[in-house]
């Protein structure tokens, strides 16, 4: 009997040390638990921070990309604002221009160069002339009319004459211009220009007829290209 009693006293306090020891372990396993969920949470909670900022930023660059297009909208649907009288104005504009300003016919054409070569004080020494159809088919049907001419007299009195083209009440579309000999005493000029007659067929002078420089010769020559001649 002493033994076993001599023997309960250690298998007790075994015991009770194996317990304690057990208890702590389960004590630590549960504060890891907490300290893992802990390290979760917070780890949802920064990527919820993250992608809150980054949706925020996004609806930010949307709404400012959605901004400019709207002005770019604008901006573009501005020249289309009262289109409708735009193309009233315009077409009122271009039948005044059609009628003021474009010729009938070869023989308005040189009626006019006549005057204004004669207030300019120059001489004509030849023209050529060519008839291109331009429009044709359609209700402003057109005649391109392109005068190559030659002309004589002094420097000043010939640019004059060019300025007067330019200025013209009749539409003149000067395309070259070349100066032979020098500015002081006689000067040669070359003209050549462009203007259109309201009718395709306006062509209503003969081969021979009063050049706008007075007399005859070869006067507005339909045909494939300029003829040559005294005047116009």
């Amino acid at each position: 009997m002493s033994v076993l009693t001599s023997l309960r006293p250690k298998a007790a306090n075994g015991n009770g040390a194996g317990g304690l020891q057990a208890w702590f372990s389960q004590l630590n396993l549960h504060w890891a638990g907490v300290a893992v969920l802990a390290l979760v949470n917070l780890y949802l909670l920064a990527q919820m921070g993250f992608l809150w900022h980054a949706e925020s930023n996004h609806n930010a660059s949307a709404m400012e990309q959605q901004r400019i297009a709207l002005k770019g909208a604008e901006i573009a649907a501005q020249p289309l604002r009262g289109l409708d009288a735009k193309l009233a104005t315009a077409t009122t504009e271009a039948d005044r221009f059609y009628v003021q300003r474009l010729p009938g016919t070869d023989s308005e054409v040189a009626a006019e160069l006549g005057a204004r070569s004669k207030a300019a004080g120059v001489r004509w020494t030849r023209a050529g002339y060519t008839h291109t159809p331009a429009l044709a088919g359609s209700a402003g049907a057109l005649s391109e009319l392109r005068i190559d001419a030659s002309l004589s007299g002094d420097y000043r009195p010939l640019v004059l004459f060019v300025n007067s083209l330019e200025r013209d009440k009749m539409f003149f579309l000067i395309t070259s211009v070349t100066f032979t000999g020098q500015q002081t005493g006689a000067v040669n000029l070359r003209l050549r220009m462009t203007t259109y007659e309201r009718f395709a067929g306006g062509q209503d002078m003969p081969a021979e007829t009063e050049t706008p420089g007075g007399g005859t010769g070869a006067g507005m020559a339909s045909s494939a290209a300029p003829t040559g001649g005294p005047g116009l």
